[in-house]
């Protein structure tokens, strides 16, 4: 029987966990409806598709920069992250060393283990199927899998996208750096901006809160200012430090309100004490004066009893 395991509904955050278990239903399973595969398979085979055509661009990029025929195909073969290899192949093409620019290179790859972390709980593939799969965690293989609402959906997204963007990019770079000659200058054509606006176009749908939408122009920024300045590769490296900024201005942030909410509610109890100190002393001062009229009360008694008395007396007297 076919898996129909449904996934929590999404808090926002690319990548976010699921609430519950892995593989449990979520709280808004009802809400979410299985999808029919023939609709999965479309949006992955668009995907697949369409990426897996710019592998004509790396391959013409690849030859551009003097990387042989074997060594272009061997690095689509075996490596298949596309921004990884357009970073390393650019930055051998700006004349960087080759050390530093394949540094670059997989440092920008390491993103691919991170998608693998949750790739890994929504899929849940057999053990021994897993170190393939592993292979064809990328950025679109993510994005596709990642809204799927059951478990089977995300399967098939995952192993289409993977399958046909695999394929279809290495005939493609084959096809790309056979034809580099014939192209002539291949920083006319443009063809190296390719698979970074196809990243783009894929990321910005997923920039939905306030705080990835300026994570992410922030890290544009940093890439943008720092491309003058420093050596082909490492601009893009030091645009992650947007991330740890970012976190780190919304931490001062809610410290600062937590602060002034706490100031508030302290302002708040001293105003109260203030006030009971205030009507405690009143209170004291009316008791003070309750006990001297009662004392004043007490000596005219005393004094009229005297009266009494002495008029007794007299009356006696005179008697």
């Amino acid at each position: 029987m076919a898996e129909q395991t449904t996934f929590p509904e999404s808090t926002g955050t690319p990548g976010a966990l699921p609430a519950g278990p892995p593989g449990g239903p979520g709280p808004a399973a009802e809400e979410r409806p299985d999808k029919p595969d023939a609709a999965v398979v479309r949006d992955a085979l668009g995907v697949g598709v369409a990426v897996g055509l710019s592998g004509f661009a790396f391959g013409v990029t690849s030859a551009g920069s003097g990387l042989s025929l074997l060594q272009t195909c061997v690095l689509s073969l075996l490596v298949f992250t596309g921004a990884s290899q357009f970073a390393l192949v650019g930055a051998l093409a700006a004349g960087g060393n080759p050390y530093t620019a394949a540094a670059g290179a997989f440092f920008l790859g390491i993103r691919n283990a991170f998608y693998g972390l949750r790739l890994s709980q929504l899929l849940d593939l057999p053990r021994a199927v897993r170190p393939f799969a592993a292979h064809w965690v990328i950025d679109e293989s993510t994005a596709v899998t990642l809204p799927q609402p059951t478990r089977r959906a995300a399967r098939i997204g995952f192993t289409v996208t993977g399958l046909t963007l695999y394929v279809l990019w290495n005939l493609t770079t084959l096809v790309g750096a056979l034809g580099a000659e014939a192209l002539g200058d291949t920083d006319a054509w443009g063809l190296d901006a390719a698979s970074p606006a196809v990243f783009l176009a894929l990321l910005a749908p997923m920039l939905r809160s306030t705080v990835e939408r300026v994570t992410a122009a922030l890290a544009v920024v940093l890439a943008l200012t720092l491309l003058p300045v420093l050596p082909a590769g490492v601009p893009v490296l030091l645009s992650a430090l947007a991330a740890p900024v970012v976190l780190f201005l919304m931490g001062r942030a809610k410290g600062s309100s937590a602060g002034a909410g706490a100031g508030a509610g302290a302002g708040g109890d001293q105003g109260r004490g203030d006030s009971g100190g205030h009507g405690n002393r009143e209170s004291h001062g009316a008791d003070d004066d309750r006990e001297d009229y009662g004392a004043d009360e007490d000596r005219r008694t005393d004094e009229d009893r005297g009266n009494v008395a002495e008029r007794k007396k007299r009356g006696e007297r005179s008697v």
